[in-house]
């Protein structure tokens, strides 16, 4: 076996052996999201399983009621017996299949609302989650866990369980009309029952294996497939797609593979289990008649009443029918096997997700809108007064306003993404209110990161971050990001109106505030071009727009949120140089009087920062305006003059 298939089937394994506790889990939330449904769901159960045991009591009643009626020739003696069981037999299996009907009724709505609460949960908890985890799962993946695996967790819910507990209720009952009536014959009937039990462990195990390792990869092939249909242009572009097509085989052949084996050992129990039931029967039928012939005493629990007798054909022929029925719930017990593994391994990935370390937030000082009086001093207000500050109680009991300026410093900040590979040494940056801070360098020296960690979408490893003179780490993430306008290069809009998605910057914004800040970022000539304006509607990451109409967007949606710090990550780079002019008007007066970070490839954009910082392998090497870095003649110098590019 290959180092990777003896790491699926660990993995495979260790799923197994918490599935104890997994189900246990399940369980749990699911008596948790419906506890007065669910008990009312296995009474159902109960009372219809109990009642698909009671022919075999009655079969054996009226069987004995024929033979005196055969011996003594008395019919209308024995009809006035027979007729009120048979009466009460049919009663029994009215009441039972009103007792199923509300069971299957119920059981609809529990599911159902048993995976909207799921996928709820889902959700809220993956809000939680940090930047890292999508950086480092594929988004596929992730869908995965709201289609296959909740489906899985449906059929767990909705068929397995009941299922399973219906089975093993007439199990029990079975073998305790069988052990009433003969201890012998019930021997035999287990002994068959062991075999059945070997053969399922054997095989129902191997299907378990495979299962766990289907669902894995089924979000394997969701992951690619994802994957490829957001790089459709480039696959096309370098004329990838017969590569595409070989790998995608070779994920969907490894898919095929679990599944096959999964389903080939899951098929071919069932027709075992029943071919051993029907041996079985006819084992029980040949033992009954050797027993019947011999007259050997029979012993059961009904000889407590009655006393030792032989065994006899009112007793036999019941067996056979009981026979049946325990061996057909033993391997329905088993099938269930199938369905509760692939349940087990979906709710394990669901579990993971919910379970995925979220975000952590130890901030405290909060913001919030204040009035600044003459004398200088702060305090809170309810009103939206266009003014901002940071509350920060102290451990006194006391509490100070800081008015929020937008000054940042970065002191001797060290960050990796991972422990053995540091991305920035040592930064310093000092921005101050109103300043613009520009960053150039080549791709991968560190320009967006400082950005990610202004936002602390990552946390710095040593150094310190101060935002106003306080710890950005003593700052509530949410008021931090709120304080902070982003404008990325690569543009996310969603399904919705032009105009919600301008309001995505600032939900209570009104129409006129919107559009203003369309006008500002200069989208809003564009905007009065499309078929409906402002109500047009976007899908597909608003694919009916060019990528210049989707960035000048983004930029409105940014200035209607009207942020005291905004961060600008190549927010002019996929706009032409035509629109760039109309663009950078915009930006000019949306800047002012705030402090701005911009990173940028085009030099033409950052001539007019306050300073200006060159970075090279995660340190900054330059620093100063444009004229200080031209008069130094360095390496920004010859960025400038084209000696040589960023990359």
């Amino acid at each position: 076996m290959s180092k990777a298939s003896s790491a699926k089937a660990g993995s495979g394994g260790d799923v197994r052996k918490i599935d104890g506790r997994l189900l246990l889990r399940v369980l749990k939330l699911l008596f948790k999201s419906f506890p007065k449904l669910i008990p009312v769901v296995i009474i159902c159960i109960l009372f219809a399983s109990a009642t698909a045991t009671v022919p075999a009591v009655f079969q054996q009643k009226i069987i004995a009621d024929i033979q005196v009626w055969f011996e003594s020739g008395d019919w209308a003696s024995a009809s006035k017996v027979i007729l009120p069981k048979v009466f009460i037999l049919a009663g029994l299996y009215v009441l039972s299949l009103s007792a199923v009907t509300l069971q299957t009724q119920l059981m609809a709505y529990i599911t159902q609302g048993f995976l909207n609460k799921m996928r709820c949960a889902m959700f809220k908890g993956m809000q939680n989650l940090p930047i890292r985890y999508f950086d480092t799962n594929k988004h596929g993946d992730i869908m995965s866990h709201y289609t296959n695996d909740i489906d899985t967790l449906r059929q767990l819910v909705s068929q397995a369980f009941p299922a399973l507990l219906q089975s093993s209720v007439i199990v029990v009952c079975v073998l305790s009309i069988m052990l009433y009536y003969s201890v012998w014959m019930t021997l035999v009937v287990l002994v068959g029952v062991v075999f059945m039990a070997f053969v399922s462990k054997k095989v129902g195990g191997g299907s378990a294996k495979y299962f766990v390792r289907q669902q894995k990869s089924i979000g394997k092939e969701e992951g690619f497939a994802q994957e490829m249909m957001n790089g459709q242009k480039v696959i096309k572009v370098f004329s990838h797609e017969n590569d595409c097509r070989k790998a995608f085989a070779e994920i969907n052949d490894e898919l095929y593979e679990d599944s096959y084996r999964a389903h080939a050992y899951a098929n071919i129990l069932g027709p075992i289990i029943q071919n051993i039931g029907n041996v079985l029967y006819v084992v029980i039928a040949t033992v009954g008649g050797i027993l019947l012939v011999s007259r050997v005493p029979n012993i059961g629990i009904s000889s407590l009443f009655t006393g030792i007798g032989v065994l006899t054909i009112d007793v036999t022929i019941p067996f056979l029918n009981m026979t049946k029925q325990f061996t057909g719930n033993v391997n329905q017990l088993s099938q269930q096997i199938n369905s509760i593994v692939m349940g087990m391994a979906g709710a394990q990935r669901i579990f993971d997700l919910m379970d995925a370390e979220p975000e952590t937030d130890e901030g405290y000082v909060t913001l919030v809108n204040a009035e600044v009086a003459p004398d200088g001093s702060v305090r809170e207000t309810d009103a939206h007064t266009g003014k901002w500050a940071w509350k920060h109680p102290h451990g006194d009991g006391t509490v100070t306003y800081t008015v929020l300026k937008g000054d940042i410093v970065l002191e001797n900040v060290d960050f990796g993404y991972s422990e053995d590979k540091k991305v920035l040494h040592d930064i310093n940056i000092y921005a101050r209110p109103g300043q613009k801070v520009a960053f150039v360098g080549a791709t991968g020296a560190g320009k967006t990161t400082i950005t990610n960690l202004l936002n602390r979408f990552y946390d710095i490893e040593d150094g310190k971050i101060r935002y106003d003179g306080i710890n950005v780490r003593k700052i509530r993430k949410s008021d931090l990001r709120r304080s902070l306008g982003l404008v990325l290069q690569d543009t996310n809009l969603f399904s919705g109106s032009v105009m919600d998605n301008i309001r995505y910057g600032k939900l209570d914004a009104t129409d006129d505030e919107c559009i203003r800040a369309a006008k500002l970022a200069g989208a809003d000539d564009f905007i009065l071009r499309l078929p409906d304006g402002y109500a047009t509607e976007l899908s597909n990451n608003g694919s009916n727009l060019s990528q210049g109409q989707r960035q000048l967007i983004a930029i409105a949606r940014a200035a209607v949120a009207d942020p005291p710090v905004m961060i600008l990550d190549e927010a002019t780079a996929s706009i032409d140089t035509m629109t760039e002019s109309i663009v950078q008007a915009g930006m000019d007066k949306l800047m002012e009087g705030r402090t701005v970070f911009v990173i940028a490839h085009r030099l033409s954009t950052v001539m007019n920062s306050d300073v200006i910082m060159v970075l090279d392998k995660g340190r900054i090497i330059e620093r100063g305006t444009h004229d200080n870095l031209i008069e130094q003649k360095g390496v920004y110098y010859q960025l400038y003059t084209g000696a040589f590019e960023l990359e």
